[in-house]
């Protein structure tokens, strides 16, 4: 079962996804105005059974960010060894791992376009795997994360590369332009930890491949982040992590390719779906 949150006639809902269209389940649930809220109460499973007895409900739809009111998006920056060697900085694979802060108002949904504002041309993406926590902790131990994992979705972190490099340790402000990244299209309930470890991510801009990875090879796996993100602040269900993109971000490549307006970009992962985006100018 996989749940969206999305919009038709002008209304926001969440609910079931299936082939023929959504089966509505906010109507249902009124203890729960959103899918954040289903999330967490721990209440997935109950969405699941009670979508087996709904008919589909909305055929003429548009994705949302799939947790458009997430209160905290926490993102791991070079997490491939890869990636870290795309640098050409001389660095040995790092001890700790990268993290910076993502807000909801950066992110749109599965087939909406990702906006390049006047300010820069330089947007660019990243094809990532997003973990949606379920039970809340602190100093969680790495034999017990996945036990927190509530669902996993697919994010395009798209970036515009220019303003990451606007001051000397961080690069938030490059990381949060209105609308130039995607979450989605669904979140696929996490019930076996095979949909993480066995996870391909492949990345294609325009039908070429740009990025193909494995989980796998992670240089902080997704156990390490949870142990360490929950060591410093307490994890609450709701919150998600973003888990680090492969190499072949347009910004390393030879001349760089930055997205531009009718471009197409897929983010496939074997174990969740495909997130599509066009790109589009900001209208100002």
């Amino acid at each position: 079962m996989k749940f969206a949150t999305y919009t038709s006639a002008g209304a926001q809902h969440y609910g079931a996804v299936t082939d023929a269209g959504m089966i509505s389940l906010d109507d249902a649930f009124l203890q729960w105005p959103t899918l954040l809220d289903a999330v967490q109460a721990d209440g997935l499973v109950q969405l699941a059974k009670a979508a087996e007895d709904k008919t589909v409900t909305h055929t003429d739809f548009d994705f949302d960010m799939v947790l458009p009111n997430a209160r905290r998006i926490l993102c791991v920056g070079v997490n491939f060894p890869d990636r870290n060697a795309e640098y050409k900085d001389g660095s040995e694979q790092p001890k700790f791992m990268s993290l910076f802060p993502r807000f909801a108002s950066g992110f749109t949904g599965h087939g909406r376009p990702l906006i390049r504002p006047p300010e820069s041309h330089q947007l660019d993406y990243e094809g990532e795997v997003a973990i949606v926590i379920g039970k809340g902790g602190r100093r969680i131990a790495q034999a017990d994360a996945y036990d927190h994992i509530a669902a996993l979705t697919i994010c395009n972190e798209g970036t515009i590369r220019d303003w990451v490099r606007h001051a000397k340790f961080n690069v938030t402000q490059g990381k949060n332009w209105d609308n130039s990244a995607a979450i989605g299209p669904w979140l696929v309930p996490f019930t076996d930890a095979a949909q993480l470890d066995d996870a391909r991510i492949i990345t294609r801009v325009n039908g070429e491949v740009r990025q193909d990875d494995v989980l796998s090879r992670m240089m902080h796996p997704i156990r390490r982040e949870i142990e360490y993100i929950s060591t410093f602040m307490t994890l609450q269900p709701g919150d998600i992590i973003v888990t680090g993109t492969p190499t072949g971000s347009g910004a390393r490549l030879d001349p760089p390719q930055f997205l531009k307006p009718g471009d197409v970009v897929e983010v496939e992962v074997n174990t969740i779906g495909t997130l599509r985006n066009t790109i589009a100018d900001e209208v100002v």
